[in-house]
């Protein structure tokens, strides 16, 4: 049946709890196609918009990747956590009632253009030879360096209280969202941690037009029958 996968280009629509490589994993297994990739990592506490090319179109994955992309997100403020999301929960708890939706606006608007930004430690970015995030988890220091980005657009979709924030970033390729909440908190002087990340756009794919591994592999198996 892999011969019904040469040189196609699949929108997955990625499971919360699920590795990019989850998914490419499930897939190859499943069809037998020896030949896929994903065009851009997602982290397992991220949803949404997962792009796999197989076969000859594998070839396309650094333009697909080169993209600019978009993300609807979730975040509190009042604290951090070491890995700027919810994989840990929040320290350095403090008080954040009195920042308004207009102080977040002003901050979104601080964080938009071309910028300096630094990676999380838990990332896997590789330093010294080893992935940031294992030497983070083994208590070690992990120092990166920062690299430019830029944001087209940081706005604010939904302010229903200091600890549950929706927003929307539209953003140059290597963006870490983490990074870009926990530096707004920062900015606004009590911290804030990301709770929640969809992919939905990759240049000119949505998730709209994406489906879940189960799913496309249902579809699959019914064209090969």
């Amino acid at each position: 049946m892999s011969a019904l996968l040469d040189g196609h280009t699949l929108l997955i629509d990625k499971p919360l709890g699920w590795t990019s490589f989850d998914v490419v994993a499930k897939i190859r297994n499943a069809t037998r196609c020896k030949k896929i990739g994903h065009a851009g990592t997602l982290d397992p506490l991220a949803t949404g918009l997962l792009i796999l090319c197989t076969g000859k179109q594998t070839k396309g994955i650094q333009v697909i990747q080169d993209a600019p992309k978009r993300y609807t997100l979730t975040f509190s403020l009042g604290g951090t956590t070491p890995s700027y999301d919810a994989e840990f929960p929040p320290e350095h708890i403090q008080d954040a009632s009195h920042i308004g939706i207009s102080d977040i606006e002003a901050g979104m608007l601080h964080f938009t253009g071309i910028l300096d930004q630094t990676p999380p430690a838990y990332s896997a970015i590789k330093t010294g030879g080893k992935r940031a995030y294992a030497l983070a988890r083994s208590g070690k220091e992990v120092v990166l360096a920062s690299r430019k980005i830029e944001i087209y657009s940081f706005r604010l979709l939904a302010f229903h209280s200091s600890e549950c924030i929706e927003a929307e970033v539209h953003c140059q390729k290597g963006t870490y969202i983490r990074s870009l909440v926990h530096d707004l908190g920062q900015h606004l002087g009590v911290g804030a941690w990301l709770t929640g990340l969809r992919r939905t756009e990759i240049g000119s794919y949505s998730v709209a037009d994406a489906v879940t591994p189960e799913v496309w592999l249902q579809q699959f198996q019914a064209a090969g029958a």
